[in-house]
């Protein structure tokens, strides 16, 4: 007899996926005799495999239509939305039960506007029956190598996917540079669009351009250089849960959106949010004001307060 199968979906990004783990254990938990499959980007499969929560990926993109295989789980969870575009999607995958949030006529438990992102999805399993605990956001290291440079090194990560979560170079310059004097090794990360950045930046703080590693690291050995390094300085990005999730001191430079929605537990003390206290645009074309408002100098306080 075939096994039953869970379907959970939440098609975003890897700081999606990462905050989504807590609720994705508990579903294994909650269901041992399950498969578990996850809807999401078939690039994350590697770090949700990781979590050791989910039997298998399936490539899925934000609301595209699922595969027919996934169709007729016996129960689908809704992490990816309040609806009603991802409750469509589920439905038209015919599951048995759907756990999801109230919209509209579907009953379940109601959205809150301005909830953590990891309490979020773990309450949505908690008012539905199944108990949830959003401490449970740690990652092993990952089994595949790191690169070289990452190792023992202040890992900067300059990019962002929005220009309001954007820090202007010179100051990831000046970082640099302060990091270098006290000793510590920089790397510089990024993806293939964001090499030109990271080479300004190397540039101008005079870290070696062998150390520059965005454009040449995909997502698994990214997260692995995260897993390696000595501490890591972001912005609001998928990196600042990557720090989070291998336990790697981190300082998370918050513009637009409060940490208290995004932002590392409160409780860890070796990760430090750093925001003027008030909200923006997350879309905005140019640097978020609160943004700008946090200097280099703030920056490298909390660097020497966590090492």
């Amino acid at each position: 007899m075939s096994r039953p199968r869970l379907l959970a979906y939440r098609a975003l990004g890897l700081g999606d996926l990462l905050t989504g783990v807590p609720a994705l254990r508990a579903l294994r938990r909650a269901y041992p005799g399950h498969r578990i499959q996850l809807a999401t980007p078939r690039a994350l499969a590697p770090l949700a495999e990781l979590s050791g929560a989910v039997d298998a990926v399936i490539d899925a993109r934000a609301l595209e239509p699922l595969p027919r295989s996934v169709h007729g789980a016996d129960v689908a969870v809704n992490l990816h939305g309040r609806g009603p575009e991802s409750h469509a999607v589920l439905r038209a995958a015919a599951p048995r039960r759907l756990v999801a949030f109230a919209r509209g006529d579907a009953p379940g438990p109601r959205w809150r506007p301005g909830e953590h992102e990891v309490v979020r999805w773990c309450r949505l399993l908690e008012e539905s029956g199944i108990p949830a605990d959003p401490a449970e956001l740690d990652l092993p290291r990952p089994p595949w190598p790191a690169p070289a440079a990452a190792a023992g090194a202040t890992i900067l990560h300059p990019g962002a996917a929005s220009p309001a979560r954007r820090w202007p170079a010179e100051r990831w310059a000046l970082l640099a540079r302060a990091e270098l004097a006290a000793g510590r090794p920089v790397a510089i990360t990024g993806d293939e669009g964001e090499r030109p950045l990271a080479l300004r930046i190397a540039a101008a703080a005079g870290v070696e351009s062998d150390r520059v590693l965005a454009g040449r690291t995909g997502l698994p050995a990214l997260a692995a250089a995260v897993a390696a390094a000595g501490r890591v300085v972001c912005g609001d990005t998928g990196v600042a849960h990557l720090a989070t999730a291998f336990g790697i001191p981190s300082v998370v430079l918050f513009g637009p959106v409060p940490p208290l929605e995004w932002g590392p537990p409160p409780d860890r003390a070796r990760h430090r949010a750093l925001w003027a206290g008030r909200r923006g645009d997350p879309h905005a074309a140019v640097p978020d004001p609160g943004l700008l408002e946090i200097g280099p100098d703030a920056a490298v306080r909390e660097l020497n307060a966590i090492v």
